[in-house]
């Protein structure tokens, strides 16, 4: 596909299309009401295919505030609900997320994914738009699309009101009742020099001070309120922070603040001055880098490269912790929302690109060849490396913060995951999001979605379990000795030492918690299998087989063409040996395989960039014109079969 032909309209003399049926375990936020798409006609309906796993899913959660807000008398927007990982198609586990993020539309809990193959989705997040009528009018991968999706629903809104078939009005949405706790699922924790701690309070968008035992509320930052301010702690605001890392004095002196917090959902980094109570963005624009934009790694004469340069001035992409390296005097930071590792100087005020090549998955390597799948979790090793929880591997990968260089030490890819101790080349997490060294130089894992806390011990090179039962671990600190204070939550762990024994603080964070667990005397082995993300397979032949992306420019944008070809398509496999030919990364949206013929199945990894900005198609893109990257990863379970198409068409964007 070239750039031409994806600028042309592809609109006219479309077939008509019935949506297919909403079916699935339950309706949510609807007031208890089962909904079909008989009772939405008149309406504008979006479809948002989502898995709260996914960052580009929360990432989209955002986008469509603002449309739910503007278009709340003509459109409905519902969340299919469509699960990654076992623990969530557990009913509690989908309530907590819709709860956590604030999803403030209908929810369909689609556990079995019958909606999702239904309407053909292949990845996380998808989206597909309805009109009144009940006719599917255009899907959509990836994220990015908050402006597209409100031409298209723009155009609707006047096409069905000149019709007669648009019902202006409120929608079915039931807001649930406010939860009301001392925290609201928190995210990390950290100890101040006072010896306190302060914890990041991400739900109710901002950080609580608590005494050494975690016990006493000393003070709370922020007005608690979604927002992205600055001033004073009583009046800035954050948008649901997470982690938080502490300067060195003589560093703290030269800069002006003590500590540095990834305000994740704002994009940026903050740093808090303790003597003066004032908050500062120090990092970010407060926009959001998408995953490979063009317009934050080109080089000034055009040429794609790392970026590294005023911290202020380049757009971040879901901060989701910050750990400060003393060997490199750098705040490192784990970039979910694009798949990296990133580095900050506070003293220059520069940021750079430090590892990871924005593709999401599971690869070893130098810096420019790394890949990673939502870094979450920081930690120090006693060598001065650093240890990264990369969640949607549910992995616990090692990186050299001077070079980059980053090794895996638990865990396999993107689909595999599981709760299995043992070795660790057979042991297997369930999406963890914290990791903390321990004082024998071991290390603890916050096995988020198994909720336990994990051990790997580096003279074994063996996994073990240290407690279970917790809800939704996200972050661990230990504590320097035990105390007599009672948990303030609850966790069944194995048998513990004395009372002299160190213990570990754990953010609870579905429990809206921190809690107490002593290190136990003999950790347990656990073996519930290993386990594979189970998606509906795609019939394609081998041999030969073509794959080509859609991609519509939404009104108002062209491609942007100013340095060649803006889009791109990288394609590889699991196993290697599924594709003799064609794999690999090259300009264009088109690509011709040899899919191995001695095989029967695998996934398909594909992953297709397309860049444009704001000017009209054939025109000169203004000079300050904003511009926009689309992108979408696909890993597509595929079954060879001899009779089945030679070909695989994906959507980025089409109508």
């Amino acid at each position: 596909m070239n750039a031409s032909s994806q600028e042309s309209s592809s609109s006219a003399h479309q077939v008509k299309v019935r949506a297919p049926e909403l079916i699935g375990r339950r309706w949510m936020n609807s007031g208890g009401k089962e909904l079909s798409l008989a009772d939405l006609r008149g309406k504008v309906i979006l479809l948002d295919f989502w898995t709260f796993c996914c960052i580009n899913c929360l990432h989209v959660l955002d986008e469509l505030r603002p449309l739910e807000e503007k278009y709340a008398q003509e459109l409905v927007i519902i969340g299919v609900h469509s699960p990654k990982f076992e623990f969530e198609r557990t009913v509690e586990a989908v309530d907590q997320a819709v709860e956590r993020y604030q999803v403030e539309h209908l929810v369909l809990d689609d556990p079995d994914l019958v909606t999702w193959q239904a309407y053909t989705a292949r990845a996380w997040p998808t989206l597909a738009v309805i009109d009144p009528e009940g006719y599917l009018v255009a899907t959509l991968s990836g994220e990015g699309h908050g402006a597209g999706l409100g031409e298209i629903i723009e155009g609707l809104i006047e096409e069905h009101s000149a019709k007669g078939t648009l019902h202006s009005g409120d929608g079915p949405y039931v807001p649930p009742p406010a939860p009301e706790t001392e925290l609201f699922y928190p995210g990390k924790v950290t100890a101040l020099p006072s010896g306190n701690l302060l914890v990041a309070d991400s739900g109710h968008h901002s950080l609580v001070e608590y005494d050494p035992t975690g016990q006493s509320i000393i003070r709370r930052i922020g007005t608690g309120e979604r927002g992205a301010d600055d001033g004073d702690f009583a009046q800035a605001s954050f948008s649901e922070p997470g982690g938080i890392t502490v300067l060195p004095d003589d560093v703290a002196a030269t800069v002006g603040y003590h500590l540095v917090v990834a305000d994740t959902v704002n994009h940026t980094l903050r740093g808090l001055n303790l003597d003066i109570e004032t908050v500062t963005t120090i990092a970010g624009t407060g926009e959001q880098h998408m995953v490979g934009a063009i317009d934050n790694v080109r080089g000034t004469h055009g040429e794609l490269g790392r970026y590294d340069g005023p911290a202020l001035d380049v757009k971040l992409s879901s901060p989701w912790d910050v750990l400060f390296v003393p060997t490199t005097a750098e705040v490192v930071v784990a970039m979910a929302g694009n798949h990296t590792v990133w580095s900050f100087n506070p003293e220059t005020g520069s940021i750079r690109l430090l590892s990871g090549t924005m593709n999401e998955g599971l690869a070893d390597g130098d810096a420019d060849d790394a890949w990673f799948a939502q870094t979450s979790g920081l930690d120090l090793s006693s060598d001065g490396e650093v240890f990264i929880a990369d969640s949607e591997t549910s992995a616990i990968r090692r990186l050299d913060p001077d070079t980059g260089a980053v090794s895996t030490l638990i865990g396999e890819g993107l689909f595999d995951f599981g709760f299995r101790d043992g070795p660790a080349a057979d042991a297997r997490l369930q999406h963890p999001l914290g990791v903390r060294s321990l004082p024998d130089g071991s290390i603890a894992i916050a096995d988020t979605y198994n909720g336990a806390i994990r051990r790997y011990d580096f003279t074994t090179n063996e996994v073990s379990t240290l407690a279970r039962g917790l809800r939704e671990p996200s972050d661990i600190f230990v504590l320097e000795s035990a105390g007599s204070a009672e948990a303030t939550g609850s966790a069944e762990s194995a048998e513990a030492n004395d009372s002299a024994a160190a213990e570990l603080l754990i953010v609870e964070s579905a429990s809206h918690a921190l809690t107490r667990v002593k290190l136990p005397k003999d950790a347990q082995r656990v073996d519930e299998g290993a386990l594979t993300s189970k998606r509906p397979s795609t019939e394609i032949s081998s041999g030969p087989v073509s794959v080509s992306v859609s991609f519509t420019v939404p009104a108002g944008q062209k491609l942007d063409d100013r340095w060649g070809d803006p889009t791109y398509l990288q394609v590889s496999s699991t196993p290697p040996e599924l594709i003799v030919s064609g794999d690999g990364g090259a300009e264009g949206l088109n690509r011709d395989l040899v899919i191995n013929p001695e095989l029967e199945s695998g996934v398909l990894h594909v992953t297709a960039r397309a860049a444009a900005c704001d000017g009209e198609p054939g025109g000169k893109i203004p000079l300050h014109a904003a511009c926009h990257l689309y992108q979408q990863d696909w890993g597509i379970p595929v079954d060879l079969v001899a009779t089945a198409p030679a070909e695989l068409t994906l959507d980025l964007r089409g109508a």
